[in-house]
């Protein structure tokens, strides 16, 4: 079970952190990630950490702007969004690698379990 908070309205330059709370699994076990989908686009990823803690990847899109993070004692994954971008607005989702242990990845179908998503929305 994965539940995404934090998101919101706010003015391009600005910054957000989203939350991602899980239950139901060994969440030290389990590599996360980020995805997001704008309005009539597809779902596409943003960030990922691996299982323990030690290792990231970002979309170009994003890299230098924001920061994936996780506290495995608080079964929490964090998106750090600085810089935020009108481009940016979309619905953020959280994600469970579908294997323990599992390396980086960074497509869709290697993450079958997502929480129900926050809204980010950037104005220019």
């Amino acid at each position: 079970h994965l539940v995404e908070s934090g998101g919101g309205l706010v003015q391009a330059g600005g910054s957000l952190r989203l939350s991602c709370s899980a239950s139901g699994f060994d969440f030290s076990a389990y590599t996360m990630a980020w995805f997001r989908q704008a309005p009539g686009k597809e779902r596409e990823f943003v960030a990922s950490i691996l299982w323990s803690g030690g290792t990231t990847d970002y979309a170009d899109s994003v890299k230098g702007r924001f920061t994936i993070s996780r506290e495995n004692s608080r079964k929490t994954v964090f998106l750090q969004l600085d810089g935020l971008k009108p481009d940016d607005t979309a619905d953020y989702y959280c994600a469970r690698h579908r294997m323990a242990r599992g390396g980086l990845t960074v497509m869709p179908y290697d993450y079958p379990y997502w929480g129900p998503g926050t809204q980010v929305t950037v104005s220019s």
